[in-house]
């Protein structure tokens, strides 16, 4: 735990008790401050109360006396309106702020320069931030790897000058840090998403900007220029002084880092040399994993990792579970979990990484289904559909791919991979991807993967990708 010092003595509201909420409650009792926290799930107060932290219906309490107010990023700060604990605290004069900016100012006091490496992105920042840790680590670093990725902020090791903290951080998050000044900042890209919580795109744009603008003075601004709006926030970021390192997967940079035919290049002035390959490496495959890695790559060479050391470190990558998971082989079949594909978007990154795929799709059905996908249909040599969206997915592959509507996940893994294993084709691929929510028959969409994991494993003869 990192204890929260800053409010030493003074009183903090706390709203929000799931998981980084109770931890930054608890950060802040450490830290001395003066704690009540409250949640709208019972439960979730009884757990704080449990865990010694003081509870109450904030309604009730004399906010005159409050200093600030810690906001989980789950509740709304301004859109579709500001909850009613941010209007009553601003209305106090009390500052509404989130976990990572306490961590931002407790590493200020402790150790300011200390490596402190913050992603965020709208795509991929999950696998960058699990692999700018790993490249970290497997170099020898110290390191740890928290915030939207899983892990509270003010759970992990408390910041010092030969230790590494890498942090993913959801828009939320940034929201709520003002003082975000991490020494790399990571953008990958801007599209539209979560415009139910910022109100318009251009909102939402600015909020992933700070990230990188806020960058220390000495540190360095990672910023992938495929899209317009990280382009343009590249252009201002740099216009104020700090160091830019633009990423493209698209173009060949006069300067910065690019990918290009699953290699990717360091260009500065005239000069342009190799720093990686990405050939072989199965958990990063598709042009959206040439961005992560070349973010990355970015990233640990701004924290002195050399190439050769980074090259072995893609090389031992295992991916992360839900995400393009390489699970198992039986013979030339390749089984690959990719559940946290789930819309048609996130699909498509999936099929354009292989030629031969017995695909599983389907699942509860978002707006515009399939449609989007057709260009990949010569390559899927048959689909089967499971879950509410199997009957709609049939009429949009009917006449341009051969499918079953199997109903079932466990039925669908065991037509797939006989079929898969039959094909005489040189490198099938059972993919799980389905191009919907799983709330029809899973919980969530990583115990859906889980049941795939589970049922590839089982198959005989079957040997697990490590």
């Amino acid at each position: 735990m990192i204890p929260a010092t800053g409010f030493a003595g003074k009183k903090v509201a706390v709203f929000g008790l799931g998981g980084s909420g109770l931890a930054s409650a608890q950060a802040l009792v450490a830290g001395g401050a003066d704690v009540v926290a409250f949640d709208d799930n019972a439960a979730s107060v009884a757990k704080a109360a449990q865990a010694g932290v003081a509870t109450a219906d904030l309604h009730g309490i004399d906010w005159s006396k409050v200093s600030a107010l810690l906001l989980t990023p789950g509740v709304p700060l301004t859109h579709p309106a500001p909850h009613w604990s941010v209007g009553v605290a601003r209305k106090a004069g009390a500052e509404v702020i989130g976990d990572v900016e306490l961590f931002c100012r407790e590493r200020r006091r402790l150790t300011p320069n200390s490596p402190f490496v913050a992603i965020t992105g709208t795509n991929g920042k999950s696998t960058t931030t699990a692999l700018i840790h790993h490249l970290l680590k497997s170099a020898g670093r110290s390191a740890d790897l928290g915030g939207n990725i899983g892990t509270a902020v003010m759970t992990l090791t408390p910041p010092r000058a030969d230790h590494a903290h890498v942090v993913e951080c959801s828009s939320y998050q940034i929201d709520l840090a003002p003082t975000l000044d991490p020494r790399v900042g990571v953008l990958i890209n801007v599209s539209e998403d979560h415009l139910d919580r910022h109100g318009m795109l251009e909102h939402y744009a600015a909020i992933k900007e700070r990230l990188v603008a806020g960058v220390q003075q000495d540190g360095a601004a990672v910023v992938g220029v495929d899209d317009e709006w990280c382009a343009a926030a590249a252009e201002r970021i740099a216009a104020k002084g700090r160091a830019v390192i633009r990423i493209s997967v698209r173009k060949r940079l006069p300067e910065g880092i690019y990918a290009q035919n699953g290699e990717i290049f360091h260009a500065s002035g005239a000069n342009t040399w190799s720093v990686a390959r990405l050939d072989g490496i199965g958990s990063l495959r598709g042009l959206h994993n040439a961005q992560n890695a070349a973010c990355a790559v970015a990233a640990t060479l701004a924290l002195g990792l050399d190439a050769a050391t980074i090259q072995k470190g893609l090389r031992s990558f295992p991916g992360l579970a839900h995400r393009m998971e390489q699970v198992g082989r039986k013979g030339p079949v390749l089984f690959v979990n990719d559940s946290k594909a789930t819309n048609a978007d996130s699909s498509a990154q999936a099929l354009a990484c292989f030629n031969d795929m017995f695909w599983i799709a389907g699942g509860k059905p978002k707006t515009g289904g399939i449609t989007t996908l057709e260009k990949f249909f010569p390559r899927i040599r048959k689909a089967y559909l499971i879950g509410e969206a199997a009957d709609d997915f049939a009429r949009t592959l009917d006449g341009k791919a051969a499918y079953e509507i199997t109903g079932t996940l466990d039925r669908a893994v065991v037509l797939a991979a006989r079929d898969a294993g039959a094909s005489g084709l040189k490198e099938p691929v059972v993919l799980l991807s389905p191009a919907c929510a799983s709330f029809d028959q899973y919980r969530n969409f990583e115990v859906r993967g889980d049941r795939f994991r589970e049922l590839v494993l089982t198959l005989p003869g079957i040997a697990p990708v490590r």
